[in-house]
């Protein structure tokens, strides 16, 4: 474990609740911003360690994104350790909103890879501490789309920067997951010219983007070192590192996948090869904007709209800093989002 990664969170919980099988860890990483906002993953692990260092990894990585979109929040996040498609019932959902609930308001979940809407609104019988719903005064359901057209943008942000032109028509686009938020981004892509190679472990999402928007399927292990313009990882994490960097043949990095970077260096070595990467919590900022939406109070869509917009000049600012500093995208945002936080947490303080 690379301990550098996990410094300054403030708690971090565990819960196995025998009854039902829970085994699951919840991470707050700082609430100086605000309370801890993040959703909720339910994955197969390998162990327990596996699942917090995931938990922790990506709850710096909300509070860096919360910060960085201007947000009213802190950085948390939830793991559920457990197959998605087999091991949901409504007593164990009860038994984490239970778990959110004891926290008195610190995190507020929503949903993650492997969880749906439905399964939080079984969390929401437990803890009103939940985002991203259906149901209910301000609730506003699946985020993803908002998610999608971020990454959609930013992007287009990164088009424009490396390589000076506003159209996506013909670029060759490489999206690894189109799950939710991929599917939506195929759309936007497709409907901007692009031409898609896509990838995914279920068959149904890949015949469904094959369909639609005319996709080549192309296998997993093939996905990254795919001859494309622009390389979009959409699923799980730690997908840019030592094995992978060196196959990669586009010339920008931008997708909607948290903690791609297996570690911080990985930007360097990017960087090193040319390769344009727009940092996965700024660019995937969107669907937390409309959950934090949820949290103001009153639901308003084009509060939502402006937010999502600026991600595209929130990274037209990295993208140059890099440039004009020789330093990597991913350490420019990570200061300018530590630099928020702090100011936050000293007027806090």
């Amino acid at each position: 474990m690379d301990t550098n990664q996990f410094k300054g969170h403030e708690q971090v919980v565990y819960l196995h609740d025998k009854e039902t099988g829970l085994k699951a860890f919840i991470a707050v990483h700082d609430t100086s911003l605000g309370p801890a906002a993040g959703g909720c993953r339910m994955w197969s692990y390998n162990n327990e360690m596996e699942a917090l260092t995931d938990a922790l990894r990506l709850s710096r990585g909300m509070s860096y994104k919360n910060a960085v979109a201007g947000l009213k929040l802190g950085g948390g996040k939830a793991v559920i350790i457990g197959n998605s498609r087999t091991d949901k019932s409504e007593a164990l959902f009860r038994a984490f909103g239970r778990m959110i609930d004891s926290l008195g308001g610190k995190y507020i979940s929503a949903e993650d890879v492997g969880i749906s809407v439905e399964d939080m609104e079984i969390v929401a019988k437990e803890t009103r501490h939940v985002a991203g719903l259906d149901k209910g005064a301000h609730a506003s359901g699946d985020p993803s789309p908002f998610t999608a057209l971020g990454v959609f943008l930013g992007i287009k942000a990164a088009v424009k920067h490396k390589l000076g032109r506003d159209d996506m028509k013909g670029l060759r686009v490489a999206v690894q997951g189109v799950g939710h938020v991929g599917y939506y981004l195929c759309k936007h892509l497709y409907e901007a010219g692009a031409s898609l190679f896509v990838s995914d472990i279920n068959k149904d999402a890949l015949s469904r983007v094959e369909g639609e928007f005319k996709a080549k399927v192309v296998d997993l292990d093939k996905i990254i070192s795919a001859d494309v313009d622009i390389l979009s990882p959409c699923a799980l994490g730690a997908i840019l590192n030592d094995e992978t960097i060196n196959l990669i043949k586009a010339n920008i990095i931008a997708g909607a996948a948290n903690n791609q970077l297996a570690r911080d260096d990985h930007g360097k070595l990017l960087m090193d090869r040319g390769i344009l990467y727009a940092p996965d919590y700024v660019i995937n900022a969107g669907g937390i904007i409309n959950v934090a939406a949820e949290t103001r109070g009153e639901y308003d869509v084009n509060w939502v709209m402006a937010k999502v917009e600026k991600i595209y000049d929130n990274l037209t600012v990295i993208f140059d800093r890099s440039v004009a500093e020789n330093r990597p995208t991913n350490h420019i945002a990570d200061e300018m989002a530590q630099d928020i936080i702090d100011k936050a947490h000293a007027l806090k303080s």
